[in-house]
């Protein structure tokens, strides 16, 4: 049983979990004829949103209180088949931040109005895994509200989903992506190749950056080690892989001058260690990178 702090609207109320923190609660006329100190039975309650701030909750009701009941129905199923798809928490943000993606992209498109997403050739490239999720979530939006949304805006659900797994703003994850795709920029060049996006290797070298982005844009990145065996560790990489150590300076000074941000010794180490062995899976395929 959940007692009544607030009625949104005839679907929607603010009530309060266990420890007291606000929730909002969805079900089918769970807020009709109702007001504050009521009772909602647990069986009428169809979604339970939990947000990690006041400030969040507050941005959700606004919401609820201005977009049709089937449009924050959507948006939440999106939601919840990415974070099962991708088997990954998603911060609770996203029910703010892609829900009000999602309806304003809705009512944009009843104007005739479409913004062109100017990333998508790398969303699609580096996300693999969330764009196949954005392109679902455009499925559900056609299958239930018939509206066909297009594929940029897949392309902008993915980034938002990304944003969630993170945990950063959406400013920021604009920018790592950018920076991803800068950094790739210089590791063909310097190896004069054209890297395998099928590859493991490849892969791995994207999610790397990703975390590596997110640690840069909240300031997180890893300290410096200044024991001898580290500092042994990285001589013998420098000395054993010279170009690869090459490539990640170029590399630190790309961060540095776009995002006024110095690579520690310890994000060296690992993103040399990642370059070599994206040079030797290359190596392997027959493409020469010495």
């Amino acid at each position: 049983m959940y007692r009544i702090i607030r009625v949104i609207g005839n679907n929607f109320v603010v009530s309060q979990d266990q420890n007291e923190k606000e929730i909002i609660l969805r079900g089918l006329g769970i807020g009709f004829n109702k007001s504050r100190g009521d009772c909602v039975p647990e069986e009428k309650v169809e979604k339970i949103y939990r947000m990690d701030t006041p400030k969040q909750i507050n941005h959700l009701v606004e919401l609820v209180e201005s977009m049709p009941l089937e449009y924050i129905s959507v948006c939440t199923e999106i939601i919840e088949n990415a974070q099962r798809s991708l088997g990954k928490k998603l911060g609770q943000n996203i029910y703010v931040t892609l829900t009000d993606h999602v309806c304003f992209a809705l009512e944009r498109k009843k104007s005739g109005l479409e913004y062109k997403n100017e990333m998508l050739w790398e969303i699609r490239n580096f996300y693999r895994a969330e764009f196949e999720q954005g392109e679902q979530a455009i499925a559900v939006v056609k299958d239930q509200l018939g509206v066909e949304l297009s594929e940029d805006e897949a392309g902008f659900i993915a980034l938002h989903i990304v944003n969630a797994e993170l945990e950063t703003g959406f400013g920021d994850m604009v920018s790592i992506t950018k920076m991803i795709q800068g950094i790739l920029e210089i590791v063909q060049d310097h190896y004069r190749v054209s890297l395998d996006r099928e590859s493991l290797d490849y892969g791995r070298f994207i999610t790397h950056l990703k975390f590596l982005g997110q640690r840069i844009f909240k300031n997180q990145t890893l300290r410096e080690d200044d024991s001898d065996f580290t500092k042994m560790i990285h001589q013998l990489i420098r000395e054993k892989y010279p170009k690869d150590f090459l490539c990640a300076k170029r590399i630190q000074s790309y961060i540095q001058g776009n995002f006024n941000h110095l690579l520690s010794n310890g994000e060296m180490f690992f993103l040399m260690t990642h370059l070599g062995k994206l040079r030797r899976g290359l190596s392997k395929s027959g493409l020469n990178t010495k």
